[in-house]
């Protein structure tokens, strides 16, 4: 039996109906983590930013202002590959950079970069990592959510052709958005991978696991119930995401 996500939610988070969001949300976990570093003094970068879909989409006021940094520090700045970023309406300043290139950024231009579902889709990390390492301002800090590659709905993504991933996506998530699906590489998505790129001689490492509510489950409550037993039993090393918190040394 389906029900709407809000509902079905809910229904395994009764907290939902207080203020919108769960006890376990991640995007009010990171975020909030975020809010906690900011100084009104920041120059942030948002890499990947797309068009901020939730701007003007999340339904929940509280978890869209945690989410909104622009008018928290000096300026914030959106970048992407994608001419989506033009549409983006949460940042101050708009910049679309180009693929396998540097980023059109002095050294030392940003005191915080965060990255928001955007290191599973990497191609080239070794180049992002010196990018980011030039551009950050000692003590700056990155900070990123991505998908931990051994969980398993990467796993289950890694099974299917990025040209199926928006078919697919569909299916498990109905109200994801065609133009939000991009083609996965899963680089840049192990806590190995990560001390590889971020090297501990230049940056203080503390990212952790998260798990938060599952956001794939065909809008069907049973499915939904069983995602969350399947998320008890695993071990951590099989968490949904990793919460990357990196400050340059």
């Amino acid at each position: 039996m389906k029900k709407g996500s809000g509902e079905i939610l809910a229904a395994f988070y009764p907290e939902v109906r207080v203020n919108g969001y769960s006890s376990v949300d991640g995007t009010v976990e990171f975020y909030g983590r975020i809010n906690s570093i900011l100084q009104s003094s920041y120059e942030v970068l948002d890499f990947g930013a797309g068009r901020a879909g939730w701007f003007e989409d999340d339904p929940c006021d509280y978890r869209r202002n945690l989410r909104s940094i622009r008018g928290k520090v000096r300026k914030l700045v959106g970048c992407d590959v994608d001419n989506a970023i033009w549409d983006n309406n949460a940042v101050d300043e708009q910049v679309q950079i180009k693929m396998g290139e540097g980023l059109p950024f002095p050294d030392a231009s940003f005191d915080l970069i965060v990255s928001d579902y955007v290191f599973e889709h990497i191609a080239n990390p070794k180049e992002v990592a010196d990018e980011f390492y030039r551009i950050l301002k000692p003590g700056g800090w990155l900070c990123a959510r991505t998908p931990n590659k051994y969980c398993y709905v990467a796993l289950l993504t890694r099974l299917v052709k990025n040209t199926h991933h928006s078919t697919a996506l569909s299916k498990v998530q109905p109200n994801r958005r065609e133009m939000d699906t991009f083609p996965t590489t899963f680089k840049l998505n192990t806590l190995n991978g990560l001390s590889k790129y971020f090297q501990e001689s230049k940056y203080d490492d503390d990212t952790y696991r998260y798990e938060a509510e599952p956001a794939y489950y065909f809008n069907n409550k049973m499915i939904f119930a069983l995602m969350l037993l399947v998320n008890k039993l695993l071990p951590s090393i099989f968490k949904a995401n990793l919460f990357i918190f990196l400050r340059k040394k």
